[in-house]
């Protein structure tokens, strides 16, 4: 073995050599180094960022748009001016005289009125009903002159002169008029907001038939009808509807009244009144 060498101040130590150590400890400094470089706070002169393409895209349009607000602006014409509101001079009321189940009403009405309103908003007849106000339900029906006609479709200036009948002209010194009786004994109702309607309608049927008026089911119009039967019924009344549906009861009542045995045949049938309206 060697001696140890006398080093500085006359301390002996002896030579080792450790490269292993070595190598990390100067890796750890190159480490350390490289992550100071790549710090952007400790470069001073570090580049400024580059803007994005989306960015400058964006930024191009805006100014774009801008640039060109003041010549739309320019272009766009302003309003038209709208012409004034045309004024319409309402049309004074005139008397109009109207002749209700015998009596003479004298109303003030605009001439744009119907039959309908002015039987029930200035004659006070509540029995005339308004349905659809199209003429599609017949709930308004009256007869006027002897026909029937659906009162929502008529002005009511257009029948001075003439007889109208509403429900309540039906029934003689408060006894019911025989198909009145007939409704209640066939239970031709239900709800009953329909039954002014199919009644003024039954009623103008009876004389139509009587006076010998065909119908689209008649097979020689050029003749008198041979008998009222259900089919002519139903095709005379397809006027009038019924949401209750008692169109069965409706055509035995009309044929009862018009057999004469309406009122008489009340306690032959079962069941409340109802009857079988096959024949």
């Amino acid at each position: 073995m060697g001696h140890p060498r006398v080093g500085y101040r006359g301390v002996g130590y002896a030579r080792v050599v450790m490269p292993a150590l070595s190598f990390q400890w100067s890796q750890q400094i190159v480490m350390s180094t490289r992550n100071k470089l790549q710090d952007p706070g400790d470069e001073p002169d570090a580049a400024p960022p580059q803007p994005s393409r989306r960015r400058f895209l964006q930024s191009a349009a805006a100014a774009a748009t801008v640039g060109a607000a003041p010549h739309l602006r320019a272009q766009t014409p302003g309003p038209a001016a709208l012409p004034p509101a045309e004024t319409h001079t309402p049309v004074p009321s005139r008397p109009v005289t109207l002749t209700v189940n015998g009596r003479a009403y004298t109303l003030q009405l605009e001439p744009r009125v119907t039959l309908l309103d002015a039987l029930r908003e200035y004659a006070g007849l509540m029995g005339t009903k308004k349905g659809c106000d199209r003429g599609q339900c017949g709930a308004c029906t009256v007869i006027a002159g002897g026909r029937r006609i659906n009162s929502c479709l008529t002005l009511a200036v257009m029948h001075e002169g003439e007889n109208i009948t509403t429900v309540e002209g039906l029934a003689s010194n408060d006894v019911l008029s025989p198909l009145q009786r007939a409704f209640i004994e066939y239970d031709a109702f239900q709800c009953g907001y329909c039954t002014s309607g199919q009644l003024c309608s039954a009623t103008a049927l009876l004389n139509e038939f009587h006076n010998g008026t065909a119908s689209a089911v008649t097979a020689d119009v050029r003749s008198r009808p041979p008998q009222l039967s259900d089919d002519e019924i139903r095709e005379r009344m397809s006027g009038n509807i019924c949401r209750c549906g008692a169109y069965a009861n409706i055509v035995a009542a009309v044929r009862a009244v018009h057999d004469g045995g309406g009122q008489n045949s009340a306690g032959a049938g079962s069941n409340g009144g109802l009857h079988d309206t096959k024949a």
